[in-house]
C-alpha cells in the first residue's frame, strides 16, 4: 500500500467533543479508500461490522468491500454523517452497504442489529465486533458509575449479546473477529476500565473459538495499538496528541487501513487454519 507514514508522527493538540469525527482529525488517517487494492479474497461474503462509521470499523468495511464483500456496519446515531461517508466508498467499491444505527448497550438492541443485518444483506458470513468505548481518566476515583457500565456494556457486554444473537446464522466456515488492544498487554492508568475489558475480550475469543470449533466457525481477535482515529482526540487531553504514538518501537501511530489488513486476513479463506489467536497489529509493541 501507499500511504504516507511520516503524517503519522507528529500531531498538533487537539480535542473533540465524544464521540469524534473523522473530518476533524488533522491530519485525516487513511481507510484505503485509495491506498489499498483488493484481490477478491472475499467474493460473495457478507460481514458485519460494528463501529463502522469511522477509524478501524471505515478501513475493514472499505477493504472488505474491495475484497468483493458486502457489508452491514452499525454506529451511534450521532454517527451518521461518518457512517455514510463509509457507506460512499464500499458502493464505489461496487458492493451493498447497509446502514444500521444502533446504541449496542441492551441486548435487545444487539438482536435488532442482528436480525437487521440478516435481513438487509441475507445472512451474515463474517462478524467484527469493532466498536469501542473508552475514556481516560486520572484515577480510579474518576471513573463514575455511568462511565464504567458504558465501557463495560459496550466493549464486552456487546460482544456476547450480538454473537449469541447470530448463533444460529453464522454456518461452518464463518469468522468472528473481535477488536481487542495493546491495552490488555500493556496497560495505560488512564485507561483502567477500557484495558480491563480488552484484557477480558482476549480470554472470550480463546473460549469461544474452542467452543465454536467443532461448529466450522473461526474466532480470532485483533490487537491494534496507537491508531489515529476519532476516539484518540475525543477521549483524551488535547495536550498528548503529540506524543501520540511515538512510544512505539516505529516511532509513530498506525493508520487504520494498517488494522484492516490484519481482519482482511483472518476473514478469509488464507486462515482456515486460524483460530484462538490474538493478532498484534502495535508497531511493534509485544502482545504476551
Amino acid at each position: 500500500m501507499d500511504i504516507d507514514t511520516e503524517a503519522m508522527k507528529d500531531f498538533p493538540k487537539q480535542s473533540q467533543p465524544w464521540p469524534g469525527w473523522t473530518n476533524r482529525l488533522d491530519p485525516v488517517p487513511d481507510h484505503g479508500e485509495t491506498s489499498y487494492v483488493g484481490r477478491g479474497r472475499l467474493e460473495g461474503k457478507r460481514a458485519l461490522i460494528t463501529g463502522g462509521d469511522s477509524g478501524i470499523g471505515r478501513a475493514t468495511a472499505i477493504a472488505f468491500a474491495k475484497e468483493g464483500a458486502d457489508v452491514a456496519i452499525s454506529y451511534l446515531e450521532q454517527e451518521q454523517e461518518d457512517a455514510e461517508e463509509t457507506k460512499k466508498h464500499v458502493e464505489a467499491a461496487g458492493r451493498r452497504c447497509v446502514l444500521v444505527p444502533t446504541d449496542q448497550r441492551t441486548e435487545e438492541a444487539n438482536i435488532a442489529l442482528a436480525r437487521a443485518a440478516v435481513e438487509g444483506l441475507g445472512g451474515i458470513d463474517v462478524l467484527v465486533n469493532n466498536a469501542g468505548y473508552q475514556m481516560a481518566q486520572d484515577s480510579l476515583a474518576d471513573i463514575s458509575d455511568e462511565q464504567l457500565r458504558q465501557t463495560f456494556e459496550t466493549n464486552i457486554f456487546a460482544i456476547f449479546w450480538l454473537t449469541k444473537a447470530l448463533l444460529d446464522d453464522l454456518q461452518p466456515g464463518a469468522s468472528i473477529i473481535n477488536c481487542t488492544s495493546i491495552q490488555a498487554f500493556q496497560p495505560s492508568e488512564t485507561l483502567l476500565d477500557y484495558a480491563s475489558t480488552k484484557a477480558a475480550i482476549n480470554n472470550l475469543t480463546v473460549n469461544l473459538a474452542a467452543e465454536l470449533g467443532p461448529k466450522g466457525i473461526r474466532v480470532n481477535a485483533v490487537a491494534p495499538g496507537p491508531i489515529w482515529t476519532p476516539l484518540q482526540p475525543a477521549t483524551k487531553p488535547a495536550e498528548s496528541m503529540p506524543e501520540f504514538g511515538k512510544n512505539a518501537p516505529l516511532g509513530r501511530a498506525g493508520h487504520p487501513i494498517e488494522v484492516a489488513t490484519a481482519f482482511v486476513f483472518l476473514a478469509t479463506d488464507d486462515a482456515s487454519y486460524v483460530s484462538g489467536t490474538v493478532l498484534g497489529v502495535t508497531g511493534g509493541k509485544p502482545v504476551f
